[in-house]
């Protein structure tokens, strides 16, 4: 590589001025295609040659013509040009898309985000999310994400409660068959499934059950692998309805009572500063707010 001191870079627009001119012929096409008028092309053109201390364009007659070291030079800087051209973030369209990070426990993700995502981005196609998900007790670092979302004490300061879910007990028809069950105490004789997300005690204590958190059994770190524990037939589930929706509907998953109680904690939202931050969360709390209706309607039918 020559000594910095012995460089001469022209500018982009200088290459692209002399590039549109020598292939379009005139000073005047070159301007339409670059949006710019034919003296500012024939000044970068100019200052390119002065620059570089050669002569590349002929102006004489009706149209432009390439000199012989013109040619040789062009030669050289296409393809230059065609590379730096080729990238996609030098394109419109790209610098135009604005980029969102969005973090999300795995099953919220699942369950609730990623099936409304066509919603959001048929609305705002400018707006390129990324979702990554975040896994419990082990949280992103503030500020790696510009949208967060979390089970959350409700009222914590910075947090906006994204929907107010339920949790009822819900089991597998084939598990429940034979199994009697006319009132919450005869829980005591089904296998109860545990997870540190979704603590049974909330529902004990609405059901007026002085019971301990249930301590035997496998504890499952993720609300979609207890759903989906109990969907094998393996216990009975402390479930939200906007989580299990999909399988209450199908009947996959019953409610064994239609007592329900307010969970330890709920999905609450923290988001960045922009307006495309406030934006998302704006719409995903509306979203939340009819998902969690839903969920209640579709309850109250299967009990």
């Amino acid at each position: 590589m020559p000594p910095a001191d012995d460089l001469r870079l022209p500018s982009l627009d200088a290459l692209r001025a002399f590039e549109a001119a020598a292939r379009l012929g005139s000073f005047e096409r070159a301007a339409d295609e670059l949006a710019v008028t034919a003296s500012a092309i024939g000044k970068r053109v100019a200052a390119l040659e002065s620059l570089i201390g050669i002569e590349l364009l002929q102006r004489g007659g009706k149209a432009l013509a390439l000199t012989a070291t013109g040619r040789d030079y062009l030669a050289q800087v296409r393809p230059a040009l065609t590379l730096l051209m080729a990238v996609p973030q030098h394109r419109r369209p790209a610098q135009r898309t604005r980029k969102l990070r969005v973090s999300s426990p795995p099953t919220f993700a699942r369950q609730v985000l990623v099936p409304a995502l066509g919603e959001f981005g048929r609305a705002h196609p400018q707006i390129e999310l990324e979702v990554v998900l975040s896994i419990p007790f082990l949280n992103l670092r503030p500020g790696e994400a510009d949208i967060e979302i979390q089970h959350a004490p409700p009222g914590l300061p910075g947090w906006t409660v994204l929907m107010h879910d339920v949790v009822l007990p819900v089991a597998s028809p084939a598990l429940a068959e034979g199994r009697p069950c006319r009132t919450p105490a005869d829980l005591a004789h089904w296998p109860l499934l545990r997870t540190p997300l979704e603590p049974w005690t909330p529902w004990f204590r609405a059901a007026g059950l002085d019971w301990p958190e249930p301590a035997s059994g496998p504890m499952l770190v993720d609300l979609g692998l207890t759903l989906e524990a109990a969907v094998a037939g393996q216990g009975v589930a402390l479930a939200r309805p906007s989580l299990a929706g999909a399988w209450l509907a199908s009947g996959t998953l019953r409610p064994l009572f239609a007592l329900t109680a307010e969970p330890a904690q709920q999905y609450g939202l923290r988001h960045g500063p922009g307006d495309d931050a406030a934006l998302f969360a704006g719409w995903l709390g509306d979203r939340c707010a009819r998902l969690a209706q839903e969920a209640l309607e579709l309850i109250s039918g299967r009990t």
